[in-house]
């Protein structure tokens, strides 16, 4: 994988609350609690697509009482 592909996997905060429909004021809460995974680089929010979707899949997982 080059390091352009590996950008693309890379979301900006708008892109993730547009992804979540919640809005970018709530994403960015999460994000400064650490109840989302995220980093900042440069000063602004980013999201690995893959661990977002990780994140998406456990927190599922929790709200139906952990049943499939």
């Amino acid at each position: 994988m080059t390091m352009i592909e590996a950008g693309l996997d890379i979301l900006t905060l708008e892109e993730v609350a547009n992804y979540l429909r919640v809005t970018k004021r709530t994403l960015y809460r999460l994000a400064q609690e650490g109840a989302l995974p995220a980093f900042k680089l440069g000063g602004t929010w980013r999201f690995r697509r893959d661990e977002l979707n990780q994140w998406i899949t456990e927190n599922i997982g929790k709200q139906q009482g952990g049943h499939p």
